[in-house]
């Protein structure tokens, strides 16, 4: 969990903005906005979650997975590991 200390206030910085946009969801149902925009705000806060998601599953596979004792063969797959992921979520 280093990576997540390491990076506590930007990662608590994210999920701030990701609450802000699910209370805009929740204020745009109560006040009947027009379905587009609840859709597009709903889009903007996956978006935000995945890329949280895809920080954190970085961080885990960098200081979790490969060590100071990885090949670089293992590295290399690391790095394309974290990529495909980055990829899946956007």
């Amino acid at each position: 969990m280093a990576h997540v200390i390491q990076n506590k206030k930007k990662l608590l910085t994210r999920v701030s903005r990701i609450r802000g946009q699910i209370n805009g969801i929740e204020r745009a149902l109560e006040e009947n906005h027009e379905c587009g925009e609840v859709l597009l705000t709903l889009a903007a806060c996956r978006g935000a979650l995945n890329a949280l998601m895809a920080e954190i599953l970085e961080g885990h596979v960098r200081q979790h997975v490969l060590n100071e004792k990885s090949t670089k063969s293992q590295v290399a797959a690391g790095d394309e590991l974290v990529e495909v992921i980055k990829r899946y979520l956007k």
